[in-house]
């Protein structure tokens, strides 16, 4: 992988890991017009320098994540991260085998945009603005409506702002709550596929720590990209809040429909329909 190639994924991971548009989608479709060589360091790449976007969450909502006089806050997000833990290691290699479908992926990524646009309809009784006054039992709900992000092109985002209204959240509070619980999950994502998933690289099983530190070209790809992953995502996730606080999820959803159709044209163009 270039230095360049390297670069603009870590800026798609940046912009698009919080949003409600799939992350995944953008990085497929990245991949395929920079015809990026889809190696397992890629693939590894892809997902490690999600390390820096979660670090954005945490800089920027600081107090919260660093008040240990509210433990239940770490207890719901705890509790809220289960299902998404256990189901992704059951069906890991499933996830992995869509991952070469683009075309369902972007079917996905249009049926999201859909829901996006009749969200707010959706759910106008809306009023829990404060996390302190989501239950344990709503951060539980929220986290299984996450697990709906395990196909590719959901978004973890859209799953669980979706699952969050569902649950009485208003918008804005159901954004941050996503926020909140991408860092457990993405952490528990990254670490897994950097320190215990065996890759196969030649035929020969490494772990992610592995590869990263087999040349020191990797190692800078891996510093440089999760460094510009959170700074992309800090400003990423600013400016999402105030768009969704004063718009809604309309033009989120018109935006996965739009790119929904461009991915499935392209791809049908590039390779046929399968």
């Amino acid at each position: 992988m270039e230095f360049i190639q390297a670069l603009i994924l870590a800026i798609v991971e940046g912009l698009t890991e919080f949003l409600p548009v799939s992350s995944t989608a953008h990085m497929i479709f990245t991949s395929a017009i920079f015809q990026t060589e889809s190696d397992e360091f890629v693939k590894l790449f892809q997902v490690s320098i999600q390390f820096g976007a979660i670090l954005s969450v945490v800089v920027l909502y600081w107090k919260k994540f660093f008040d240990f006089k509210s433990p239940k806050f770490y207890f719901k997000l705890a509790m809220a991260v289960i299902p998404a833990l256990i189901l992704g290691k059951l069906f890991d290699e499933q996830i992995e085998s869509v991952l070469e479908k683009p075309i369902p992926i972007a079917i996905v990524l249009i049926l999201g945009g859909v829901v996006l646009l009749f969200i707010d309809r959706l759910f106008k009784n809306t009023k829990i603005n404060k996390e302190e006054n989501i239950t344990v039992r709503k951060a539980i709900t929220i986290g299984f409506w996450q697990c709906l992000a395990m196909m590719p092109g959901t978004s973890r985002s859209a799953a669980s702002i979706i699952g969050g209204m569902q649950q009485g959240l208003t918008r804005k509070m159901a954004a941050e709550f996503s926020f909140f619980l991408a860092v457990p999950t993405m952490l528990a994502v990254t670490m897994y596929s950097v320190f215990v998933k065996d890759w196969k690289v030649k035929g020969i099983e490494q772990k992610g720590y592995e590869m990263i530190s087999a040349s020191n070209e990797n190692i800078l790809l891996f510093i440089f990209g999760n460094i510009l992953a959170f700074l992309v995502a800090a400003l990423a996730i600013k400016l999402f809040i105030a768009i969704i606080d004063k718009y809604g999820f309309k033009i989120w959803g018109w935006y996965r429909i739009v790119l929904g159709i461009l991915l499935i044209t392209f791809f049908v163009w590039r390779d046929g329909f399968y």
